[in-house]
């Protein structure tokens, strides 16, 4: 069983970054089964909650996502 999977590690390691990348994440994939959608809800939602009521504590105030990330784009477009 060891000189199978030295084997097939070995032609993983030859191939090219973009098959090896597909063969990977199609592994990862199967071992990790399918998402959860009911483990994240309320991770997001607590997380939310939780910077909102640090902004006004911390003397911040939130700004749009345009007006954030106009600065940046300005320079990066032409």
């Amino acid at each position: 069983m060891p000189t199978v999977v030295a084997e097939i590690e070995a032609r993983v390691r030859s191939l090219d970054p973009e098959p090896k990348t597909e063969l990977l994440r199609t592994l990862i994939a199967e071992l990790d089964g399918p998402a959860d959608p009911d483990v994240r809800a309320p991770l997001v939602g607590r997380s939310a909650e939780t910077n909102s009521e640090r902004l006004p504590r911390a003397g911040c105030s939130p700004s749009p996502g345009e007006r954030v990330f106009a600065n940046p784009r300005a320079r990066v477009e032409p």
